[in-house]
């Protein structure tokens, strides 16, 4: 019995109790209770039958007492969430630091507090779709939120403390095999049918095998199909477009001329300790979105002409050791090749490669080690070779807390020599 019941039970036994009392008290006389038996009185006898029947009609009254407050209670939970709809979340602190080489460097060296705090709602209508929505806040600034030398970390958010829908989509399946994704605040990622990479990261330049041209994505207005066989083929393709952005003063709309637009189409195979994919992105009108790149990665535009469209081809593959514990690690690896149209000959490709590690369970369950390391997006006219790294151990204490460590950095990082850093900071992660 819930507690709000027992509390209701043992106040109408009060109740029950009190009258009782008082009949007693008016029915039997203490001063003459010698002279009880040989009265002829025909007062009102409280007898076994009596007492009866007023528990019973006492019983009756708590039945009913209870059975309305189960039905406020029902139509309270009504008006919350549906039984169908889940909630989770974290919140991350971070506290780090970068120290530049530069000499020229604006941003800011000295030490930072930062959080982010998010919550996941998922809604299902059918039992077989999901209509997935992200609030997110937090107050990240500077260095962490910033493309330029990869140092955006993959836990950053620039919200200014204020709450807001970050994604916001409703997916369906189509017979048993296929699955449709359609949403104003989605990305390409999110709609692919194979996983591309399986390491952990903690900036955000090595999600998805290397953020680069094939797989950078930029939240916005998408819908996507994928198809997943038994046997772990995989085809998907999917649309992201900036219906919202405003050019020259006025939206631009959905998929038209003006539009910024990134079509991704991938093909893989998926086994449990394996996976490889390809990916063909073609980004259109000046879309941007990639945090692994060098600056002027882009190439230079022949003369006359607009640099707004190219085309991006993503390999990526990852492999895991049957067993964790070992000192072998999962490995992730990909590499991207770019064709920009309208550059110049010299300018024309780019190319970017990552290998990502990662060590589970070796010195306690569910503690991670990673390591990465890459070149990030380099036009082919740079002769200087920059090179982006991180390495991080990840424990948890218990459960829903996990404390990771970790020092990244770089050399010629965005395509200039002795453009050099070094960051190390801690975050800790509380999920709920």
């Amino acid at each position: 019995m819930k507690l709000f019941q027992q509390l209701l039970v043992a106040s109408s036994a009060i109740s029950l109790i009190s009258p009782i009392a008082a009949q007693a008290s008016d029915t039997i006389n203490l001063d003459g209770m010698s002279s009880y038996g040989r009265s002829e009185s025909k007062a009102k006898r409280f007898d076994n039958t009596s007492f009866v029947n007023e528990v019973n009609e006492k019983i009756a009254t708590i039945d009913g007492r209870i059975d309305g407050l189960e039905a406020r209670q029902n139509n309270f939970e009504a008006g919350s969430f549906s039984e169908t709809t889940t909630m989770d979340g974290k919140a991350v602190f971070t506290i780090g630091g970068v120290d530049y080489d530069l000499s020229s460097e604006t941003a800011s060296e000295a030490i930072q507090a930062m959080y982010t705090y998010t919550m996941n709602l998922n809604t299902s209508f059918s039992g077989d779709d999901n209509l997935y929505v992200r609030i997110k806040t937090g107050n990240h600034s500077d260095w962490s939120k910033t493309k330029t030398y990869g140092t955006y970390l993959s836990s950053a958010n620039a919200n200014s403390d204020t709450l807001k829908v970050d994604k916001i989509w409703y997916e369906f399946p189509v017979g048993e095999q296929n699955t449709v994704w359609i949403g104003p605040k989605i990305e390409n990622y999110y709609m692919h049918g194979t996983t591309p990479s399986i390491y952990k990261p903690v900036t955000k330049q090595f999600t998805l095998g290397g953020n680069g041209e094939a797989y950078g994505a930029s939240t916005d207005t998408g819908f996507g199909w994928a198809y997943k066989a038994d046997n772990g083929f995989a085809v998907s393709s999917n649309i992201g477009t900036k219906s919202n952005t405003s050019v020259s003063g006025s939206n631009t709309g959905l998929l038209t001329d003006e539009t910024k637009t990134s079509w991704a189409t991938q093909v893989g195979y998926t086994k449990p300790n394996y996976s490889v994919s390809a990916l063909v992105n073609v980004k259109t009108n000046g879309w941007s979105d990639t945090y692994y790149h060098t600056s002027g990665h882009g190439g230079s535009c022949k003369t006359g002409k607009v640099c707004e469209n190219f085309t991006s081809v993503g390999l990526r593959g990852w492999w895991r050791p049957e067993n964790a514990g070992t000192a072998t690690p999962a490995i992730s690896v990909g590499y991207d090749t770019t064709a920009y149209e309208n550059a110049t000959d010299a300018t024309s490709n780019s190319d970017a490669y990552f290998v990502g590690l990662n060590w589970n369970d070796i010195f306690q369950p569910d503690d991670k080690i990673g390591v990465a390391f890459g070149q990030p997006t380099k036009n082919e006219d740079n002769d200087t070779d920059p090179f982006a790294y991180e390495v991080y151990y990840s424990f948890k204490p218990n459960d829903s807390i996990e404390i990771t460590p970790a020092i990244f950095g770089g050399s010629d990082r965005n395509g200039g020599a002795g453009q050099d850093f070094t960051a190390a900071i801690v975050e800790t992660t509380f999920k709920f």
